[in-house]
Protein backbone atom coordinates (compact mmCIF):
# COMPACT_ATOMS: atom_id res chain seq x y z
CA UNK A 1 0.00 0.00 0.00
CA UNK A 2 3.33 2.53 -0.16
CA UNK A 3 3.45 2.55 -3.70
CA UNK A 4 1.19 4.88 -5.99
CA UNK A 5 -0.40 2.13 -8.92
CA UNK A 6 -1.21 3.57 -12.13
CA UNK A 7 -3.46 1.54 -14.55
CA UNK A 8 -5.13 3.98 -17.14
CA UNK A 9 -6.15 3.40 -20.43
CA UNK A 10 -7.59 0.27 -22.82
CA UNK A 11 -4.09 -1.19 -22.91
CA UNK A 12 -4.02 -5.01 -21.59
CA UNK A 13 -3.10 -5.65 -18.39
CA UNK A 14 -0.01 -7.90 -17.76
CA UNK A 15 -1.61 -9.66 -14.93
CA UNK A 16 -4.24 -11.50 -16.76
CA UNK A 17 -2.09 -14.36 -17.61
CA UNK A 18 -1.35 -16.61 -15.11
CA UNK A 19 2.19 -17.21 -15.25
CA UNK A 20 2.56 -13.19 -14.82
CA UNK A 21 0.02 -13.43 -12.05
CA UNK A 22 1.69 -16.04 -10.20
CA UNK A 23 5.30 -14.32 -10.91
CA UNK A 24 3.98 -11.13 -8.52
CA UNK A 25 3.18 -13.81 -5.99
CA UNK A 26 -0.44 -14.96 -7.56
CA UNK A 27 -2.15 -17.92 -5.56
CA UNK A 28 0.35 -18.12 -2.89
CA UNK A 29 -2.24 -16.90 -0.53
CA UNK A 30 -4.29 -19.82 -1.93
CA UNK A 31 -1.97 -22.39 -1.14
CA UNK A 32 -1.70 -20.52 2.72
CA UNK A 33 -5.25 -20.53 2.97
CA UNK A 34 -5.12 -24.50 2.06
CA UNK A 35 -3.12 -25.71 4.77
CA UNK A 36 -4.93 -23.69 7.22
CA UNK A 37 -8.44 -25.31 8.38
CA UNK A 38 -11.64 -23.26 7.16
CA UNK A 39 -11.86 -21.71 10.43
CA UNK A 40 -9.04 -20.78 10.51
CA UNK A 41 -9.33 -19.17 7.61
CA UNK A 42 -13.24 -17.61 8.30
CA UNK A 43 -11.60 -16.58 11.41
CA UNK A 44 -9.11 -13.84 9.60
CA UNK A 45 -11.95 -12.72 7.56
CA UNK A 46 -13.71 -12.16 10.62
CA UNK A 47 -11.07 -9.80 12.20
CA UNK A 48 -10.14 -7.99 9.34
CA UNK A 49 -13.87 -6.82 9.50
CA UNK A 50 -14.09 -7.09 5.90
CA UNK A 51 -17.60 -5.34 5.38
CA UNK A 52 -19.17 -6.22 1.50
CA UNK A 53 -18.02 -3.55 -1.04
CA UNK A 54 -21.22 -3.76 -3.04
CA UNK A 55 -23.00 -1.64 -0.85
CA UNK A 56 -24.65 -3.81 1.91
CA UNK A 57 -21.68 -3.48 4.18
CA UNK A 58 -22.43 -7.03 6.00
CA UNK A 59 -18.77 -8.33 7.34
CA UNK A 60 -17.68 -11.57 4.63
CA UNK A 61 -16.34 -13.15 7.86
CA UNK A 62 -19.71 -13.56 9.92
CA UNK A 63 -21.68 -14.06 6.90
CA UNK A 64 -19.40 -17.16 5.85
CA UNK A 65 -19.92 -18.14 9.48
CA UNK A 66 -23.48 -18.36 9.09
CA UNK A 67 -23.01 -21.80 6.76
CA UNK A 68 -23.41 -25.35 8.40
CA UNK A 69 -20.42 -27.52 8.59
CA UNK A 70 -20.98 -30.27 5.64
CA UNK A 71 -20.79 -32.88 8.00
CA UNK A 72 -23.62 -31.27 9.77
CA UNK A 73 -26.35 -31.28 6.67
CA UNK A 74 -26.51 -33.46 3.35
CA UNK A 75 -26.42 -30.63 1.13
CA UNK A 76 -23.59 -29.41 -1.23
CA UNK A 77 -22.85 -25.59 -0.07
CA UNK A 78 -22.65 -22.61 -2.71
CA UNK A 79 -20.54 -19.70 -2.97
CA UNK A 80 -21.39 -16.83 -5.25
CA UNK A 81 -19.89 -13.87 -6.82
CA UNK A 82 -21.92 -10.56 -7.37
CA UNK A 83 -20.32 -9.39 -10.53
CA UNK A 84 -23.45 -7.65 -12.00
CA UNK A 85 -22.47 -4.11 -11.09
CA UNK A 86 -25.40 -2.03 -12.43
CA UNK A 87 -25.79 0.44 -10.15
CA UNK A 88 -25.51 3.74 -12.01
CA UNK A 89 -21.81 5.25 -11.24
CA UNK A 90 -20.22 2.22 -10.71
CA UNK A 91 -17.35 0.45 -12.85
CA UNK A 92 -14.94 -0.77 -10.21
CA UNK A 93 -15.67 -4.46 -10.61
CA UNK A 94 -15.47 -4.41 -14.17
CA UNK A 95 -11.78 -2.98 -13.87
CA UNK A 96 -10.85 -5.97 -11.31
CA UNK A 97 -12.18 -8.54 -13.67
CA UNK A 98 -10.51 -6.95 -16.79
CA UNK A 99 -6.90 -6.24 -15.09
CA UNK A 100 -6.67 -8.98 -12.61
CA UNK A 101 -9.24 -11.54 -13.03
CA UNK A 102 -6.78 -14.59 -11.66
CA UNK A 103 -7.14 -12.18 -8.07
CA UNK A 104 -10.94 -12.51 -8.20
CA UNK A 105 -10.39 -16.53 -9.06
CA UNK A 106 -8.25 -16.49 -6.24
CA UNK A 107 -10.08 -15.22 -3.50
CA UNK A 108 -13.40 -16.92 -4.58
CA UNK A 109 -11.03 -20.07 -4.12
CA UNK A 110 -10.24 -19.28 -0.81
CA UNK A 111 -13.34 -17.95 0.55
CA UNK A 112 -14.59 -21.40 -0.76
CA UNK A 113 -12.38 -23.12 1.69
CA UNK A 114 -13.81 -20.95 4.60
CA UNK A 115 -17.16 -22.25 3.54
CA UNK A 116 -16.67 -25.80 2.43
CA UNK A 117 -17.84 -25.40 -1.09
CA UNK A 118 -16.79 -26.78 -3.85
CA UNK A 119 -19.56 -25.05 -5.76
CA UNK A 120 -18.72 -21.63 -7.12
CA UNK A 121 -20.66 -19.40 -9.72
CA UNK A 122 -19.69 -15.92 -10.80
CA UNK A 123 -22.77 -13.87 -11.89
CA UNK A 124 -21.66 -11.32 -14.43
CA UNK A 125 -23.51 -8.73 -15.78
CA UNK A 126 -24.54 -9.51 -19.76
CA UNK A 127 -23.46 -5.90 -20.68
CA UNK A 128 -19.71 -6.95 -19.51
CA UNK A 129 -18.99 -9.09 -23.11
CA UNK A 130 -15.09 -8.31 -22.68
CA UNK A 131 -14.97 -8.58 -18.66
CA UNK A 132 -16.27 -11.85 -18.88
CA UNK A 133 -14.15 -13.06 -21.63
CA UNK A 134 -10.80 -12.07 -19.72
CA UNK A 135 -12.43 -14.26 -16.72
CA UNK A 136 -13.39 -17.18 -18.43
CA UNK A 137 -10.01 -17.08 -20.30
CA UNK A 138 -8.27 -16.77 -16.43
CA UNK A 139 -10.48 -19.34 -15.21
CA UNK A 140 -9.39 -21.61 -18.02
CA UNK A 141 -5.98 -21.19 -17.14
CA UNK A 142 -6.12 -21.75 -13.44
CA UNK A 143 -7.91 -24.87 -14.28
CA UNK A 144 -5.46 -25.95 -16.68
CA UNK A 145 -3.17 -25.45 -14.00
CA UNK A 146 -4.63 -27.46 -11.41
CA UNK A 147 -5.83 -24.73 -9.21
CA UNK A 148 -9.17 -25.38 -8.76
CA UNK A 149 -8.22 -28.73 -7.02
CA UNK A 150 -12.01 -30.42 -6.44
CA UNK A 151 -13.46 -26.86 -6.46
CA UNK A 152 -15.82 -26.23 -10.19
CA UNK A 153 -16.64 -22.44 -10.86
CA UNK A 154 -19.35 -21.42 -13.25
CA UNK A 155 -19.42 -18.46 -14.96
CA UNK A 156 -23.31 -17.46 -15.54
CA UNK A 157 -23.93 -14.44 -17.42
CA UNK A 158 -26.91 -11.86 -16.46
CA UNK A 159 -29.11 -10.32 -19.28
CA UNK A 160 -28.98 -7.14 -18.29
CA UNK A 161 -31.35 -6.30 -15.15
CA UNK A 162 -30.68 -4.14 -12.55
CA UNK A 163 -32.98 -6.35 -10.19
CA UNK A 164 -30.40 -9.19 -10.43
CA UNK A 165 -27.85 -7.37 -8.04
CA UNK A 166 -30.16 -8.26 -5.36
CA UNK A 167 -28.65 -11.18 -3.77
CA UNK A 168 -31.89 -12.78 -3.69
CA UNK A 169 -32.69 -11.80 -7.42
CA UNK A 170 -29.43 -12.80 -8.55
CA UNK A 171 -30.36 -16.63 -7.37
CA UNK A 172 -33.69 -17.13 -9.20
CA UNK A 173 -31.34 -15.98 -12.44
CA UNK A 174 -29.25 -18.32 -11.74
CA UNK A 175 -32.07 -20.93 -11.40
CA UNK A 176 -33.45 -20.06 -14.64
CA UNK A 177 -36.35 -18.34 -12.83
CA UNK A 178 -37.62 -14.53 -14.05
CA UNK A 179 -35.15 -12.32 -11.72
CA UNK A 180 -37.23 -11.25 -8.84
CA UNK A 181 -36.22 -10.57 -4.84
CA UNK A 182 -37.55 -13.54 -3.11
CA UNK A 183 -38.77 -12.60 0.87
CA UNK A 184 -36.24 -13.07 3.49
CA UNK A 185 -36.03 -14.83 6.23
CA UNK A 186 -34.71 -17.56 5.10
CA UNK A 187 -31.81 -16.18 3.86
CA UNK A 188 -29.51 -17.46 1.63
CA UNK A 189 -26.71 -19.02 4.32
CA UNK A 190 -29.71 -21.26 5.04
CA UNK A 191 -31.94 -21.10 2.24
CA UNK A 192 -29.63 -19.83 -1.06
CA UNK A 193 -29.02 -21.66 -4.48
CA UNK A 194 -30.91 -24.48 -5.23
CA UNK A 195 -32.24 -24.28 -1.94
CA UNK A 196 -29.16 -24.99 -0.19
CA UNK A 197 -26.72 -23.13 1.61
CA UNK A 198 -24.94 -19.92 0.45
CA UNK A 199 -22.42 -17.10 0.50
CA UNK A 200 -22.80 -14.40 -1.99
CA UNK A 201 -20.51 -11.80 -2.00
CA UNK A 202 -19.61 -8.80 -4.20
CA UNK A 203 -16.11 -9.50 -6.90
CA UNK A 204 -14.34 -6.49 -4.73
CA UNK A 205 -15.07 -8.04 -1.43
CA UNK A 206 -13.59 -11.60 -3.25
CA UNK A 207 -10.60 -9.47 -4.15
CA UNK A 208 -9.35 -8.39 -0.86
CA UNK A 209 -8.88 -11.60 0.64
CA UNK A 210 -5.95 -12.68 -0.32
CA UNK A 211 -4.25 -9.28 1.28
CA UNK A 212 -6.08 -10.70 4.13
CA UNK A 213 -4.62 -13.66 3.89
CA UNK A 214 -0.80 -13.16 3.55
CA UNK A 215 -0.63 -10.21 5.98
CA UNK A 216 -3.21 -10.67 8.60
CA UNK A 217 -6.87 -9.73 9.19
CA UNK A 218 -5.77 -7.61 11.99
CA UNK A 219 -3.34 -5.57 9.21
CA UNK A 220 -6.46 -5.39 7.09
CA UNK A 221 -8.40 -3.62 9.53
CA UNK A 222 -5.53 -1.58 10.91
CA UNK A 223 -5.58 0.08 7.26
CA UNK A 224 -8.67 2.11 7.88
CA UNK A 225 -11.01 2.81 10.71
CA UNK A 226 -12.46 1.04 13.46
CA UNK A 227 -15.31 -0.86 12.01
CA UNK A 228 -14.40 -0.02 8.74
CA UNK A 229 -10.99 -1.77 8.09
CA UNK A 230 -8.91 -1.35 4.95
CA UNK A 231 -8.88 0.13 1.46
CA UNK A 232 -11.88 0.85 -0.60
CA UNK A 233 -12.39 1.48 -4.89
CA UNK A 234 -14.32 4.58 -5.30
CA UNK A 235 -15.83 5.13 -8.94
CA UNK A 236 -15.54 8.74 -9.30
CA UNK A 237 -17.55 9.88 -12.39
CA UNK A 238 -18.96 13.63 -12.98
CA UNK A 239 -17.64 16.89 -13.18
CA UNK A 240 -14.09 16.18 -12.74
CA UNK A 241 -10.57 16.49 -14.34
CA UNK A 242 -9.40 13.00 -13.69
CA UNK A 243 -12.63 10.27 -13.75
CA UNK A 244 -11.71 6.94 -12.61
CA UNK A 245 -11.07 3.93 -9.42
CA UNK A 246 -9.13 5.12 -7.06
CA UNK A 247 -8.38 2.62 -3.85
CA UNK A 248 -7.68 4.45 -1.13
CA UNK A 249 -7.95 3.65 2.80
CA UNK A 250 -11.26 3.68 4.72
CA UNK A 251 -11.82 6.83 6.24
CA UNK A 252 -9.94 8.99 3.96
CA UNK A 253 -11.41 12.83 3.33
CA UNK A 254 -13.26 12.94 0.36
CA UNK A 255 -11.74 16.69 -0.04
CA UNK A 256 -8.38 14.33 -0.35
CA UNK A 257 -10.04 11.80 -3.71
CA UNK A 258 -11.49 15.04 -4.76
CA UNK A 259 -7.80 16.42 -5.24
CA UNK A 260 -6.70 12.61 -6.67
CA UNK A 261 -9.36 13.27 -9.26
CA UNK A 262 -8.40 16.39 -10.67
CA UNK A 263 -10.47 18.82 -8.58
CA UNK A 264 -13.19 20.38 -10.28
CA UNK A 265 -13.57 20.09 -14.36
CA UNK A 266 -12.73 23.91 -15.23
CA UNK A 267 -12.43 25.50 -12.01
CA UNK A 268 -15.97 25.50 -11.04
CA UNK A 269 -18.03 25.28 -7.61
CA UNK A 270 -18.83 21.96 -5.99
CA UNK A 271 -22.36 21.78 -5.85
CA UNK A 272 -23.27 18.13 -4.96
CA UNK A 273 -22.25 14.61 -4.35
CA UNK A 274 -23.77 11.26 -4.74
CA UNK A 275 -21.35 9.28 -2.63
CA UNK A 276 -22.59 5.51 -2.79
CA UNK A 277 -23.99 5.15 -6.13
CA UNK A 278 -27.57 6.47 -7.74
CA UNK A 279 -29.19 5.43 -4.82
CA UNK A 280 -27.33 6.48 -2.45
CA UNK A 281 -28.98 10.28 -1.19
CA UNK A 282 -27.55 12.98 -2.54
CA UNK A 283 -25.26 15.76 0.03
CA UNK A 284 -24.48 19.24 -0.90
CA UNK A 285 -20.98 20.19 -1.69
CA UNK A 286 -20.09 21.95 1.85
CA UNK A 287 -21.06 19.00 3.59
CA UNK A 288 -19.50 16.46 1.50
CA UNK A 289 -15.84 18.26 1.99
CA UNK A 290 -16.66 17.85 5.76
CA UNK A 291 -17.03 14.35 5.60
CA UNK A 292 -14.35 11.22 5.61
CA UNK A 293 -15.33 7.86 3.11
CA UNK A 294 -16.14 5.37 5.71
CA UNK A 295 -19.68 3.63 6.25
CA UNK A 296 -20.15 5.82 9.69
CA UNK A 297 -19.09 9.18 8.38
CA UNK A 298 -21.07 9.58 5.63
CA UNK A 299 -24.09 7.85 7.07
CA UNK A 300 -23.68 10.36 9.62
CA UNK A 301 -23.61 12.87 7.41
CA UNK A 302 -27.10 11.90 5.94
CA UNK A 303 -26.17 9.31 2.71
CA UNK A 304 -24.63 5.78 2.61
CA UNK A 305 -21.28 4.83 1.33
CA UNK A 306 -23.52 1.99 -1.26
CA UNK A 307 -21.00 0.72 -3.81
CA UNK A 308 -18.74 3.56 -3.59
CA UNK A 309 -19.56 5.43 -6.51
CA UNK A 310 -19.04 8.99 -6.16
CA UNK A 311 -20.93 11.19 -8.53
CA UNK A 312 -19.44 14.88 -8.29
CA UNK A 313 -21.58 17.48 -9.25
CA UNK A 314 -20.93 21.26 -10.36
CA UNK A 315 -22.59 24.51 -10.35
CA UNK A 316 -23.98 24.34 -13.55
CA UNK A 317 -26.07 21.10 -12.72
CA UNK A 318 -29.96 21.33 -12.62
CA UNK A 319 -30.76 18.91 -9.99
CA UNK A 320 -34.24 18.45 -11.30
CA UNK A 321 -33.21 17.24 -14.79
CA UNK A 322 -30.31 15.18 -12.21
CA UNK A 323 -33.22 13.42 -10.71
CA UNK A 324 -35.27 13.18 -13.21
CA UNK A 325 -32.94 11.06 -14.76
CA UNK A 326 -32.25 8.95 -12.26
CA UNK A 327 -36.06 8.08 -10.87
CA UNK A 328 -36.92 7.60 -15.01
CA UNK A 329 -33.86 4.62 -14.08
CA UNK A 330 -35.85 3.11 -11.14
CA UNK A 331 -39.21 3.29 -12.76
CA UNK A 332 -37.85 1.47 -15.38
CA UNK A 333 -36.02 -1.08 -13.75
CA UNK A 334 -38.41 -1.89 -10.82
CA UNK A 335 -39.38 -5.39 -11.56
CA UNK A 336 -42.45 -5.17 -10.72
CA UNK A 337 -43.47 -7.63 -8.08
CA UNK A 338 -44.02 -5.44 -5.10
CA UNK A 339 -47.32 -2.50 -5.82
CA UNK A 340 -45.02 0.55 -3.83
CA UNK A 341 -42.20 0.25 -5.92
CA UNK A 342 -44.31 -1.06 -9.43
CA UNK A 343 -46.71 2.30 -9.28
CA UNK A 344 -45.05 4.48 -7.34
CA UNK A 345 -41.86 4.97 -9.40
CA UNK A 346 -43.98 5.85 -11.82
CA UNK A 347 -45.32 8.35 -9.95
CA UNK A 348 -42.65 9.89 -8.80
CA UNK A 349 -40.87 10.11 -12.35
CA UNK A 350 -43.65 11.74 -13.96
CA UNK A 351 -44.15 14.18 -11.34
CA UNK A 352 -40.19 15.36 -11.35
CA UNK A 353 -40.73 14.71 -15.49
CA UNK A 354 -43.68 17.88 -14.88
CA UNK A 355 -41.82 19.51 -12.70
CA UNK A 356 -38.50 19.92 -15.22
CA UNK A 357 -40.67 20.81 -18.21
CA UNK A 358 -42.76 23.55 -17.09
CA UNK A 359 -45.72 21.98 -15.85
CA UNK A 360 -45.13 21.06 -12.15
CA UNK A 361 -47.84 22.16 -9.45
CA UNK A 362 -47.32 23.68 -5.88
CA UNK A 363 -48.21 20.61 -4.41
CA UNK A 364 -45.78 18.25 -6.05
CA UNK A 365 -43.28 18.82 -3.56
CA UNK A 366 -45.21 17.27 -1.17
CA UNK A 367 -46.80 14.67 -2.73
CA UNK A 368 -43.35 13.34 -3.95
CA UNK A 369 -42.68 13.31 -0.04
CA UNK A 370 -45.29 11.83 0.43
CA UNK A 371 -45.11 9.01 -2.16
CA UNK A 372 -41.51 8.60 -1.54
CA UNK A 373 -42.40 7.99 2.61
CA UNK A 374 -44.86 5.09 1.45
CA UNK A 375 -42.50 3.24 -0.99
CA UNK A 376 -39.20 3.51 1.47
CA UNK A 377 -39.16 -0.08 3.71
CA UNK A 378 -42.29 -1.76 2.10
CA UNK A 379 -40.87 -3.55 -0.53
CA UNK A 380 -39.45 -7.09 -0.62
CA UNK A 381 -35.79 -5.50 -1.56
CA UNK A 382 -34.05 -2.24 -1.07
CA UNK A 383 -34.97 -1.16 -4.46
CA UNK A 384 -37.97 0.80 -3.26
CA UNK A 385 -35.97 2.31 -0.78
CA UNK A 386 -32.99 2.83 -3.66
CA UNK A 387 -36.16 5.00 -6.06
CA UNK A 388 -37.48 6.46 -2.48
CA UNK A 389 -33.63 8.16 -0.73
CA UNK A 390 -32.70 10.17 -3.61
CA UNK A 391 -35.94 11.94 -3.97
CA UNK A 392 -36.43 12.68 -0.90
CA UNK A 393 -32.93 13.80 -0.36
CA UNK A 394 -32.73 15.63 -3.47
CA UNK A 395 -36.41 17.76 -2.75
CA UNK A 396 -35.11 18.23 0.90
CA UNK A 397 -31.23 19.75 -0.30
CA UNK A 398 -32.29 21.62 -2.86
CA UNK A 399 -36.05 22.76 -2.74
CA UNK A 400 -35.42 26.05 -3.30
CA UNK A 401 -34.50 25.02 -7.00
CA UNK A 402 -37.00 22.69 -7.24
CA UNK A 403 -39.95 25.53 -6.45
CA UNK A 404 -38.50 27.56 -8.59
CA UNK A 405 -39.41 25.34 -11.72
CA UNK A 406 -42.70 25.61 -10.22
CA UNK A 407 -43.01 28.80 -9.99
CA UNK A 408 -41.21 30.39 -13.35
CA UNK A 409 -41.21 27.53 -15.42
CA UNK A 410 -37.73 27.22 -16.03
CA UNK A 411 -34.72 25.78 -14.90
CA UNK A 412 -32.63 28.20 -12.41
CA UNK A 413 -29.42 27.05 -13.48
CA UNK A 414 -28.03 28.19 -16.84
CA UNK A 415 -24.73 26.41 -18.45
CA UNK A 416 -24.56 22.45 -19.37
CA UNK A 417 -26.62 19.99 -17.06
CA UNK A 418 -25.56 16.46 -17.54
CA UNK A 419 -23.80 15.02 -14.71
CA UNK A 420 -23.29 11.37 -15.50
CA UNK A 421 -20.22 12.05 -17.75
CA UNK A 422 -16.74 10.92 -18.74
CA UNK A 423 -16.17 7.82 -16.55
CA UNK A 424 -12.21 7.29 -18.02
CA UNK A 425 -10.55 4.17 -17.14
CA UNK A 426 -7.94 5.24 -14.31
CA UNK A 427 -6.88 3.49 -11.62
CA UNK A 428 -4.97 4.85 -8.63
CA UNK A 429 -3.79 3.53 -5.60
CA UNK A 430 -3.21 5.93 -3.06
CA UNK A 431 -0.33 5.79 0.06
Amino acid sequence: MAEILVLAGAEESPLRDLAAYRAAGGYLQLERARAMSPQEVTQELIESNLRGRGGAFFPMGRKASFIPSPDKIAKPIYLTVNADESEPGTFKDREIMLRVPHRLLEGCLIAAHAIQSKHVYIYIRGEYLAEYEVVEAALEQARAAGLLADVEIVIHRGAGAYICGEETGLLESIEGKKGQPRFKPPFPASFGLYGKPTTINNTETFAAVPWIINNGGDAFLALGKPNNGGTKLFSVSGHVNRPGNYEVKLGTPFAKLLEMAGGMRDGRKLKAVIPGGSSAPVLPGPIMMQTDLDYDSIAKAGSMLGSGAVIVMDETTCMVRALERLSYFYFEESCGQCTPCREGTGWMYRMIHRIEHGKGRQEDLDVLTNVADNIAGRTICALGDAAALPVKSFVSHFRDEFQYHIDHKRCLVSGPTGYFTATGAAVERAA
